[in-house]
């Protein structure tokens, strides 16, 4: 068997491994609307995919006039986890793939998100993947600066033992992307011409190695690919 040509490949979460981001921004749409913001859910993962909804609080103050607490966040989350608990699915090919790259590289994959911890879990484990990243998940939550920031991806090579310069990182929007690049991993860009998912264009001018659009390719892409 041909020498590996990363060390570790570390995954985003949203996007990436769950089809999630038009069941939060449904949740996200009516909560605003509550507010005195009306939008569609399309507007809202125009705003919001690739951002964190505390990141974004002052956007939403300013056009809410109400202000962002911790009680509505926790409100907010519960109703997006309840939303996510009953539909959330797997994107098309990921389980195969996570299962193929775990084999090959001894365990060495994790999740780096900058979603909240308990949200990666719930969603992990609905779709049954939870096991290969018992132990190897990352929250830019839990770092000094979340996404576009490299420290969520730094923590998870760090908690790895990897050099961040031997990792493939798997992102689908330009934010992600970028805190790949920062880091110093090889960065490759998912997309399959899907709402929720920064364009080929967006993330090539982010600067990934290669964008693609199966998630069954990607074992076969990591092991081809020639640094």
């Amino acid at each position: 068997m041909s020498a590996f040509p990363f060390d570790a490949v570390l995954f985003d979460c949203d996007g990436v491994l769950v089809d999630s981001e038009t069941i939060t921004n449904t949740v996200l749409a009516t909560m605003l609307g509550e507010l005195g913001w009306p939008l569609s859910v399309d507007e809202a993962m125009t705003i919001f995919v690739g951002k964190t909804v505390m990141d974004e609080a002052p956007l939403i103050e300013a056009k809410t006039g109400v202000r962002i607490t911790a009680q509505w966040l926790d409100t907010f989350r519960a109703r997006r986890n309840a939303a996510l608990e009953r539909d959330v699915t797997a994107i098309a090919g990921i389980a195969t793939a996570v299962e193929a790259l775990h084999a090959r590289l001894g365990g060495r994959i994790a999740v780096a998100s900058g979603a909240d911890r308990h949200k990666v879990r719930l969603q992990l484990a609905k779709i049954g993947v939870l096991d290969h990243f018992e132990g190897r998940i990352f929250s830019g939550h839990e770092t000094p600066r979340n996404k576009p920031h490299p420290d969520v991806y730094l923590a998870a090579a760090a908690g790895l033992g990897v050099e961040p310069a031997r990792c493939a990182v798997i992102e689908d929007t330009v934010t992600g992307a970028t805190a790949g690049r920062s880091a110093g991993a090889t960065v490759f860009g998912y997309s399959p011409d899907e709402k929720g998912h920064s364009s080929k264009e967006a993330l090539r001018a982010a600067g990934v190695a290669q964008v693609f659009e199966e998630m069954a390719q990607l074992p076969a892409l990591l092991s081809g690919w020639q640094r």
